[in-house]
């Protein structure tokens, strides 16, 4: 877990407050590969650092294995393959959500900071430059160095879920 006092400082871009649009999301910023993603605060229940990472047999792809969180089993999942990001650094970090009943940790390299994002600079995913469409992606917007994409928890949990029924389908399916 991060102590508060090494917990990523809220950024507004440097706003003055009277200049600021009343419409706008808390985020977490999150690093995979060369990309940064972000996460909406209120689905952010806690960042920590898993001390292991014990592998399961059948489990799907995107899903690495689970960690004891203080006497709680939380599965993880490594996303990079899901969202088209290639990197070999290993993940430090996982960032636990919550998406209705489900709990998972999404593995990340770095969380480097929580900002305010203001709606009236997202962008929206079909008008990305790239062209390449993420179903996963509900938004870009411009962070001072490169564009940065908000993450559809929603999509990208049911993604990880139906991955594991088709898995389990197959092996149903391959025991007959």
């Amino acid at each position: 877990m991060i102590p508060i006092g090494e917990f990523p400082q809220l950024h507004s871009d440097s706003v003055p407050e009277e200049a600021k649009s009343t419409e706008s999301l808390k985020v977490c910023l999150v690093a995979l590969g060369n990309e940064t993603f972000a996460i909406d605060l209120r689905q952010v229940r806690e960042i920590f650092e898993p001390e292991s990472i014990t592998p399961v047999p059948g489990m799907p792809a995107a899903l690495v294995g689970i960690t004891n969180l203080r006497g709680t089993i939380i599965p993880l999942a490594d996303v990079r393959a899901t969202l088209g990001v290639s990197s070999s650094v290993t993940p430090k970090y996982a960032v636990l959500i919550r998406q209705g009943t489900q709990q998972v940790g999404i593995l990340v390299e770095d969380v480097p900071e929580i900002r305010i994002i203001q709606l009236d600079d997202l962008v929206a995913p079909s008008t990305h430059p790239g062209g390449k469409r993420r179903p996963m992606i509900s938004a870009f917007f411009k962070t001072e160095h490169q564009l940065g994409a908000i993450l559809e928890l929603s999509r990208l949990v049911a993604s990880i879920e139906e991955t594991a029924n088709d898995q389990k389908l197959y092996q149903h399916n391959e025991e007959r």
